[in-house]
C-alpha cells in the first residue's frame, strides 16, 4: 500500500490540570495522585500526575487520527510500558515510527506496525509503547 517503513508522525501536547482531573474521573480512575492536590503534594511526585490511561490513550488516538486522513485504519493491538511520570502541568511529545507493513489479503489492506513514545519537556523518555494498525482504502 502507500503506509511506509520509517514514517514518522508526533504531536506536542499541553497536560493541563483541568485535563487530568477531567480524564481521571472519566476513565474512573479514582488515584487521588490525579486529582487530589493535597494528596499529589504529599507523595513522591509532589504535584498531580496525569493517568497512565491519558497518556495511552492520546498516542494511541494519534495514529487513528494521523491514519484515518489518507485511510480506513482500525486498531489491532498497543502494548504501553511507563518509565517516568507525566506531570499535569507538562508539556509532552508524542511520536511514532512505522516499523513494519505486511500486506494481508484476508483483511484487504496493510497491517502498519509501529513504535512510539512519549517525552517530557526535559526530553526524558515518559512512555514507550508498540502498536499494529489495519489500513485500509477509504470506501
Amino acid at each position: 500500500m502507500r503506509v511506509e517503513i520509517g514514517e514518522r508522525f508526533s504531536e506536542v501536547v499541553r497536560m493541563t490540570v483541568e485535563d487530568a482531573i477531567a480524564f481521571a474521573k472519566a476513565a474512573h480512575d479514582f488515584n487521588p495522585l490525579h486529582h487530589d492536590h493535597e494528596v499529589a503534594a504529599q507523595s513522591r511526585y509532589k504535584k498531580l500526575i496525569v493517568s497512565g490511561t491519558q497518556t495511552a490513550a492520546r498516542l494511541m488516538a494519534l495514529t487513528a487520527t494521523h491514519f484515518s486522513k489518507r485511510y480506513d485504519v482500525v486498531g489491532l493491538d498497543f502494548s504501553v510500558r511507563f518509565h517516568k511520570a507525566v506531570f499535569a502541568d507538562e508539556t509532552v511529545t508524542l511520536e511514532w515510527e512505522v516499523v513494519a507493513v505486511t500486506p494481508t489479503s484476508s483483511q484487504k489492506g496493510d497491517v502498519v506496525e509501529m513504535k512510539g513514545r512519549v517525552t517530557n519537556e526535559k526530553g526524558e523518555l515518559a512512555t514507550a509503547a508498540t502498536g499494529r494498525v489495519l489500513v485500509g482504502d477509504k470506501i
